[in-house]
């Protein structure tokens, strides 16, 4: 993924996914302090490669989804 991250489209993206979902559960799942999650959420904080790849995995989405923008892909 080589064009820039929207972070706060990001953020956007994942609390629409979890969804009726807790952070803390969606966190405990995969091994995020809640509060790393809450901080991906409102766009204040990227994650590194690996968790939004563990992040898109979870979600069942491919990571551009996430993490680019419509207007981006």
């Amino acid at each position: 993924m080589k064009e820039k991250i929207d972070m706060a489209y990001a953020g956007k993206k994942l609390r629409e996914l979890r969804g009726i979902r807790t952070r803390s559960g969606v966190g405990k799942l995969l091994n995020i302090p809640y509060s790393t999650l809450q901080s991906y959420e409102t766009g204040t904080r990227m994650p590194p490669k690996e968790t939004r790849q563990k992040l898109a995995d979870y979600y069942g989405v491919p990571e551009t989804v996430i993490f680019l923008p419509q207007t981006n892909r």
